[in-house]
């Protein structure tokens, strides 16, 4: 595999020719060269050191989660703060961790943990959190056409409205899991993770989640809001994992999807289409920062990743939101790939991958009349881009679907490919935000009201900072190494885990 190793400061090692003799010896170079020094965070699995057997003592090798501190989560913690858990009743008293809820603490995973089982084992559904509710009876209540909510347009609506907020509520509080502090959650075995949860790391420092996998929930109260949109939309209130106003986190080898549950499979809500019972799957927001997402999958979801969580929160997310993706298989996102504000974001060796006729997460590109993407350039935004490979297929697919600008002036990409062949994101880039300025700008002066401060920006492809002199990284410089990781190396279960004896 060919790589190349990213040192700071610049200026940055050359690039060999893939396939070439000297490529070759370049990337057994570059490789021994990561090993020694600590950096094979995108290397495959079986490079780690120690044989590919986590231990609960690793630190974040690279990306952001490397900066400004260490990301090692419970390490060093005494052997009566390590524990292996098999239900939710256990997670949480674990995290718990004797009335020491922030103090270092490992927490492995055995098995899978459902977020709606109660301690007595019973497995909640709709009908335990609000017996009555029926979400036919909830839509029949905004009228034919979903516009206008109305307790008096049938005797039950009242009832209606009340019964899926209670049960929202009680839903949160069963399925919500927050991981404090100084926490590691590290999977046991191939089959370790979530389902039905909710997990939060709020207000939180130093969290390391790896080798679990993590199935997003189903939100059986989830709302419609008339006016989101167009013809309004569906908000879905619980995450698979999120993260509030936290710093140096590391999520590395976890798989994360809708699972069994499609949206696809939901019951018919407006305009013909299913109700959105999904929120975000790994969202980012209120000023989190230092976070590296590596060797991970993420797939099978619409409203992915989220960085931010408006415009209009600079005194929040400004100068924050510093986020690492390296190594990951993006798989069928319907959007959100992740859609970045204010961050500084790194997106390297990533295998975006994706078709306009999958049956349940088909992605239709802004190009095809859809709103589908993968890199979203949002307000204030710097991305950097390295090496990303992106296979869209289908009738109609077309490169566009790589980047999208929303609001976002500044992007800048080198060596990515889109279906095996170079491509220029940084024109892709440029030609989304001047089709959307052109817009804004033409809706400002029909109405006579002010264009929004982005607008008067131009694009640019300098994003002000460079991760090669943030920290040291690894990089793969071919196409067919990007794919061969994303393929064979990401996700729970690849590597080993062995939790200590006594155990």
């Amino acid at each position: 595999m060919t790589s190349l190793i990213r040192k700071n400061p610049r200026p940055r090692l050359p690039k060999a020719l893939p396939g070439s003799r000297k490529a070759a010896v370049w990337g057994a170079a570059c490789t021994a060269l990561a090993l020694a020094a600590g950096l094979a965070l995108a290397a495959p699995a079986n490079a780690w050191p120690g044989g590919g057997i986590i231990s609960p003592d690793e630190a974040a090798p690279t990306g952001w989660a490397a900066v400004d501190g260490t990301t090692n989560g419970g390490a060093g913690a005494p052997a009566a703060n390590r524990y292996v858990v098999d239900d939710l009743a256990e997670l949480k008293a674990a995290l718990a961790n004797h009335g020491e809820p922030t103090a270092p603490k490992v927490i492995y995973i055995r098995g899978t943990i459902d977020g709606n089982q109660r301690p007595d084992g019973r497995v909640m559904g709709e009908e335990d959190y609000a017996p009555g509710y029926d979400i036919h009876k909830y839509m029949s209540c905004f009228g034919p056409e979903g516009k206008t909510w109305s307790d008096q347009t049938f005797d039950y609506c009242k009832s209606q409205r009340q019964l899926r907020q209670t049960g929202s509520n009680n839903m949160k509080r069963q399925i919500e899991v927050s991981l404090p502090s100084n926490t590691s959650v590290i999977g046991l075995d191939g089959d370790a993770g979530f389902v039905g949860a909710n997990i939060v790391i709020l207000s939180a420092t130093n969290v390391v989640l790896r080798n679990v996998s993590v199935e997003a929930p189903v939100d059986f109260f989830t709302s419609w809001s008339p006016d989101d949109g167009d013809l309004g939309a569906w908000n879905a209130r619980f995450d698979a994992l999120s993260s509030v106003t936290s710093n140096h986190l590391w999520i590395d080898h976890v798989t994360l999807s809708d699972g069994r549950y499609p949206d696809s499979e939901a019951p018919v809500g407006f305009h013909g289409k299913p109700a959105n019972r999904h929120d975000g799957l790994l969202d980012l927001k209120d000023g989190t920062d230092y976070v590296t997402i590596s060797n991970s999958r993420i797939m099978n979801h619409d409203k992915t990743m989220l960085l931010g969580s408006g415009d209009e929160h600079v005194d929040k997310d400004g100068g924050k939101l510093r986020v690492s993706y390296i190594g990951n298989l993006m798989e069928n996102l319907q959007q959100r790939g992740p859609r970045v504000r204010f961050g500084q974001v790194h997106v390297l060796n990533n295998y975006f991958v994706g078709s306009t006729d999958h049956p349940d997460y088909p992605m239709i590109s802004e190009a095809q009349g859809g709103s589908s993407y993968f890199l979203g350039a949002g307000y204030a935004s710097r991305i950097f881009s390295e090496n990303n490979a992106f296979d869209y297929t289908g009738p109609g697919a077309d490169p566009s679907v790589a980047v999208s600008s929303y609001n976002g002036d500044r992007f800048f990409d080198e060596g990515s490919w889109y279906n095996g062949s170079s491509v220029d994101l940084n024109a892709i880039a440029e030609a989304s935000f001047e089709a959307n300025k052109a817009e804004a700008l033409a809706e400002a002066a029909e109405d006579g009201s002010e264009a929004p401060d982005w607008t008067a920006r131009d694009f640019s492809t300098d994003v002000g900072w460079d991760p090669a002199s943030m920290y040291d990284y690894k990089a793969f410089i071919d196409y067919d190494s990007v794919r061969n990781h994303a393929l064979k190396f990401t996700g729970a279960g690849v590597l080993k885990v062995k939790a200590p004896a006594g155990l």
